[in-house]
Order: C-alpha cells, then sequence, then structure tokens
C-alpha cells in the first residue's frame, strides 16, 4: 500500500494568520525570542549547551507527573528544571566537573518522566505535545506570564551583567578579580531554567536547542560583540517562529517542525558563507 505526504497549499493561509490561535503564538514567539537570545548567547560562552539541553529533559517528568496530579504543566516542568538547573549550577561551570553527573540526572529524568506518562492516559496523551511542542494551544494567560518572565529576565541580567559576562568568558581571571564562580553558576543556571520553561510549549523538550543555542550560534558568526550578538540571536530566533508559523500555515505542517528548520538553515548558510570567506 502506497502512501503520501499531505503537503498542499492552504490558499486561505492569510485568513488563518488573523486566528486568535495564531495571534497567541506570534505574541509568544516574541517572549521567546527576547529571552532566547538573551541566554543563547551566555550558553554558548560558558560552554553549556548540553547542561541546556538537558534541563528540558530532566523538566520532562515535571511535566507528565503535573499532568498526572492535575496540575499545570508549565508548573511542573518549571519545577523540575529549575531543580535540576540549582544542582547543575552546584557542579560547576567546567564540563569535565558535571557532565558526568548531568548526564546520570538526565537519564533519571527521562525514564522517571515516562514512567509518570505510563500511569497515566491524559500525561500519556500530553507526552507528543510536551516532547514536540504546541504553540498553537498557547493562551493569553501564558503570554501574560511569558511577558512577566521577560521582564525579570532583563532586570536580573541587567544587574549581573557584568559578572556573569566576565566569569562566562574568562572565569580564572574572574575568580582572581574577585566574582563568586559558584554564585554566577547557580544565577546562570536558574536563568536558563526559566528560558527553558516558557520556550518547551513552542517546540516541546527535544527541539528546545533550535531556539536557545542555534540562533545565538548563527549571531556568534555574524558578530563579535556580546550584546550585539544577543540582539541579534533573538532576532533569528523571532524569525524562526514567526518565519515558521507563516510557512505553517500556507503548507499545513507542525509549526514546530518549521520552527526548527527555519533556524537550522539560517545556521547552515551563516556557516557555509563565513567558511568561503575564512
Amino acid at each position: 500500500m502506497n502512501s503520501s505526504v499531505n503537503f498542499s497549499f492552504d490558499p486561505s493561509w492569510m485568513e488563518t494568520l488573523h486566528a486568535p490561535f495564531m495571534v497567541n503564538a506570534a505574541l509568544a514567539g516574541l517572549c521567546i525570542a527576547v529571552a532566547a537570545g538573551v541566554m543563547g548567547y551566555f550558553t554558548i560562552a560558558r560552554h553549556s549547551t548540553f547542561a541546556a539541553h538537558a534541563l528540558a529533559h530532566i523538566g520532562l517528568p515535571g511535566a507528565t507527573g503535573a499532568v498526572l496530579f492535575g496540575l499545570p504543566v508549565s508548573v511542573g516542568l518549571g519545577v523540575f528544571a529549575l531543580g535540576g538547573a540549582l544542582v547543575i549550577g552546584a557542579l560547576g561551570k567546567r564540563a569535565t566537573q558535571r557532565e558526568i553527573a548531568t548526564g546520570t540526572v538526565l537519564a533519571f529524568a527521562t525514564g522517571l518522566g515516562l514512567f509518570f506518562a505510563r500511569l497515566s492516559t491524559s500525561a500519556s496523551q500530553q507526552m507528543q505535545s510536551i516532547l514536540f511542542g504546541s504553540i498553537l494551544t498557547i493562551t493569553s494567560s501564558q503570554i501574560i506570564g511569558f511577558l512577566i518572565f521577560d521582564v525579570l529576565l532583563i532586570l536580573l541580567v541587567t544587574i549581573v551583567y557584568r559578572p556573569l559576562l566576565f566569569s562566562s568568558l574568562d572565569e580564572q581571571v574572574a575568580q582572581a578579580k574577585g566574582i563568586n564562580i559558584a554564585v554566577m553558576n547557580v544565577i546562570f543556571m536558574a536563568m536558563m531554567a526559566g528560558v527553558i520553561t516558557i520556550a518547551v510549549p513552542a517546540v516541546g523538550t527535544l527541539l528546545i536547542f533550535a531556539l536557545v543555542v542555534t540562533p545565538a550560534a548563527t549571531a556568534n558568526i555574524i558578530v563579535a560583540s556580546p550584546f550585539r550578538a544577543m540582539i541579534l540571536a533573538g532576532a533569528l530566533c523571532l524569525v524562526s517562529i514567526w518565519g515558521g508559523l507563516v510557512l505553517s500555515a500556507m503548507f499545513p505542517t507542525p509549526p514546530s517542525f518549521m520552527i526548527v528548520s527555519i533556524s537550522t538553515v539560517l545556521w547552515a548558510i551563516t556557516k557555509f558563507v563565513a567558511s568561503r570567506r575564512s
């Protein structure tokens, strides 16, 4: 039996873009892009890409457990992601100090998340949206929560910007200057847990890398200034999200697939152009 993929053009895609659920998705994308742009740069500068990826999966049992006990998914995800962030942050910045422990906690958390999903039919049904995201189901109350988080994140980054940046770029010199590296590690990981919590509804725990790390990696190829890299990373993240929403309306497909595809293509093109120039 032959099967085919339905990838037809939807002539009413403009009407779809103006639908309330699509407007909410676009606003959520703006909030996510702001947070991901700021934290993406620090994630790469601190060589913490694996830790950021692990946090999303560590939040998995929190999300499925929340469904099991009738709580909001974001609450369970945020609690587990924050708990994992504090543990990873306490292990230190260097990958050799935390990779084994992070991998162990990651494996246990993934298994626990699947266990919770098996205990509840509702949790099992929610697994796909948790793993791959469901940005079209984001509500107005969630957007308000995202906005509040963005404001708090920007305020916190403004306060700790210099010591956080210094410790990210040169930990030994920063420590010699009196900066508390352990505190910076914990603050960074706690902020990352918050970003993971608001970004997972868009692309899920499996694809979170495409929003937090990939745009920042692309921006770092183009510009050298930390501040400009954050701005550009946020802009690239927003282009990926909004572009993914437009394409998913034109050619009915999962938005998360389109979002990740655009983000990856932008990185690949930038990487290719940079290699040709060098």
